[in-house]
Parts: C-alpha cells; sequence; structure tokens
C-alpha cells in the first residue's frame, strides 16, 4: 500500500504500538518496506486491515493526531464495513468515529426525544452536547439546559457551600469539559453569563416549561420514574431533548425505581422519540474499557435476578 510518510508513522505507531494492534485483528503481518506498509495474510484479512490502515492514514493526512484509540475505532469500521467517521475535534468539528454515534447523529437530527442507553466511553453524552452546541451557535434554539441527579438520587445539596451554580459545577465537568472542547472556553463564559447555557440539577426542573431549548438529561439512570416523568413533560414549544446514562449503573437504593429503563421501555415506538442503545463493542475509550464492560455485563447474566 503507497502511504504518505504521515500515513506510514500512523499506522506504525510508536515503538510499532498500532502495527501490533492491526496485526492482532486481523491476523496479519504489517512491515514498512519503504514509501508504504506491506501486508501478507489471507486476502480477506489484508482487505479488511488495509480498509482500516486508509482510515488511519486519512486521518493522518488531515494533519490529525493518531492516537490508538483511532486505531481501534478504524480497525471496527472496517471490520463492519463502514467508511471512516472522521475526528472529534475541537470548537464544533464534531463528527462520529463509529457507525453506532453516526446512528446516533442521525436520531438527534430526526427526532425530538432520543434516549441514549449504554456503557461509558460511547461518547452518548459527548455527542449530545455537541449537537446542542451546534443547534445553539446555530439559533436553532434560544437556550441549551443541561439537567442531571447530582451526588445522590435524592439530590441533597443543601450541605455544599455556595449557590446553585457552585453546588452544581462539580458534577457537571463532564459537561464542561466537552462543551470547552467544542465551543471554546471564552464563548462557553459568555453563553453561561447570558444565560443560554443553563445547568440545574433535575430537583430545580419542577414548575418549569422549557421552550425552543435544547435539553440534556445526564446520568439518567440516577433519576427515578417521578422526576423522569417530571422532567420529560418540561419540553415546551420547540425544544428539543436527549436523555443520557447507563442502566448498568444505577445508584439508586431501588435498582427497579430507575426512570431511564422505565421511560425508554414505555416511550419506545411513540412518534417523535428515538432509543439508541450503545453496547461493549461501542466503547472508544481504552481498550480496557471495553474488556472491563465486558465482564461486568458476563458477570451480571450470570447472577440470579
Amino acid at each position: 500500500m503507497p502511504l504518505s510518510d504521515a500515513g506510514v508513522r500512523a499506522a506504525w505507531g510508536s515503538n510499532g504500538r498500532h502495527a501490533a494492534l492491526l496485526e492482532d485483528a486481523f491476523d496479519v503481518l504489517l512491515e514498512t518496506p519503504g514509501g508504504g506498509v506491506a501486508l501478507n495474510g489471507k486476502a480477506e484479512s489484508r482487505r479488511k486491515a488495509r480498509q482500516a490502515i486508509e482510515i488511519v492514514a486519512a486521518r493522518a493526512d488531515q494533519g490529525l493526531d493518531v492516537a490508538q484509540a483511532d486505531v481501534r475505532v478504524a480497525i471496527g469500521q472496517a471490520r463492519q464495513g463502514t467508511g471512516g467517521g472522521g475526528p472529534i475535534g475541537r470548537r464544533g468539528a464534531v463528527a462520529a468515529k463509529t457507525a453506532a454515534q453516526a446512528r446516533y447523529l442521525e436520531l438527534l437530527a430526526a427526532h425530538e426525544l432520543v434516549f441514549a442507553l449504554g456503557p461509558a466511553g460511547t461518547g452518548k453524552t459527548f455527542l449530545a452536547v455537541a449537537h446542542g452546541a451546534g443547534l445553539l451557535v446555530s439559533g436553532e434554539v434560544d437556550r441549551l439546559v443541561i439537567t442531571r441527579p447530582a451526588v445522590e438520587a435524592g439530590e441533597r445539596l443543601g450541605f455544599l457551600p455556595g449557590d446553585l451554580l457552585e453546588k452544581v459545577d462539580p458534577y457537571m465537568a463532564p459537561i464542561f469539559e466537552a462543551l470547552t472542547d467544542i465551543l471554546g472556553a471564552e464563548q462557553l463564559r459568555r453563553r453561561r453569563d447570558r444565560g443560554e447555557i443553563e445547568v440545574a440539577p433535575i430537583a430545580f426542573m419542577r414548575g418549569r416549561t422549557l421552550s425552543h431549548a435544547f435539553v440534556i438529561v445526564d446520568e439518567a439512570q440516577n433519576a427515578s420514574r417521578l422526576q423522569m416523568k417530571m422532567v420529560l413533560t418540561r419540553m415546551g414549544e420547540g425544544a428539543r431533548m436527549a436523555v443520557t446514562g447507563d442502566p448498568s449503573q444505577v445508584d439508586l437504593p431501588n435498582l427497579s425505581d430507575s426512570g431511564l429503563a422505565h421511560a425508554s421501555s414505555i416511550l419506545d415506538g411513540v412518534k417523535g422519540v428515538a432509543v439508541m442503545r450503545f453496547a461493549a463493542e461501542d466503547v472508544v475509550r481504552h481498550p480496557l474499557v471495553e474488556r472491563i464492560v465486558k465482564a461486568y455485563d458476563a458477570d451480571a447474566a450470570h447472577r440470579p435476578r
């Protein structure tokens, strides 16, 4: 395969780590004779390995960094027969990195209410934030409202010092990291100061009507059924909502009281509602995260109900 120098470096990786991932994934031998890479193995294995390398090399040729996570995503895309989804980058340059993420973005664009269920590291929250930020910047919504059960299901925030924002902010760190990555710190600050970006625990949503807003309900597995019904019915004219969470990480005393699994079940198929379910194979963090998720899933499957 003829490749640019950047493409060869990306395919090989530091100390051959990327090459090792590709070789293990497709049962091929990868060599760099100069001016490109050479693949040895069965024809089908070589074909899929070539697809993965092309995705990796294209990213490198765009001047983007190629990490082991990007190589694993390329491997997954080649196995599934999908093309490269493109990078997830700073300040609005957001695209899907897996076929599941691409489907998720399609659902967010086409439905007023989208539930995203799945393990950590699948991009549920990040892509919801990116989509909402895009709607805000383009003027399609007036506000981006982010809510979640804070600290505990009971929302016991009173003992913490400071005003509401100061109480909630530490627990919204993943959201603000995503917003900073997408909008930049200065634009995020300005929009928060103008009230265009708002954070609030679910307990403070009662009695409100959210019109012309994109609402993200994060960590929704820790919202009770009553809280979930309450927050879902806050939607006003021109509002859209994404509800994200991992049903396997419920912190409520009574697991059956989780509103996420209940709401996504009874609303699946309702007009305007979509449910996206991610699996361990969709994790795009450290490869160990996928193996951890699978181990916990296997343990849960063997435990008596």
